[in-house]
């Protein structure tokens, strides 16, 4: 299954996924208009923050475990407009 078309308001969606990963919980961050390198740089400052792995794929920031909030935080700082989305 596809995952929904990200509307690109230039608002980044923060949300949790537990599905098809064996039951692991990932936070996955959406909608950058950033190239590749600019990308796994904010990925890596991430990973940093919340102490955990994680990965970027498919343009998506993919953050092992339930960092929403965290994630929120760090990019608001960053002048990044953010929300949360999902439940």
């Amino acid at each position: 299954k596809q995952a929904p078309p990200v509307p690109s308001d230039g608002v980044i969606r923060i949300r949790r996924e537990v599905k098809g990963r064996g039951g692991k919980t990932v936070t996955v961050a959406s909608g950058f208009q950033l190239d590749d390198d600019g990308l796994k740089q904010l990925a890596a400052e991430l990973k940093r923050r919340c102490g955990t792995g994680g990965s970027v794929k498919d343009s998506e920031i993919l953050i092992q475990g339930d960092h929403r909030a965290t994630l929120l935080a760090e990019l608001k700082k960053k002048g990044i407009m953010a929300k949360l989305a999902g439940g």
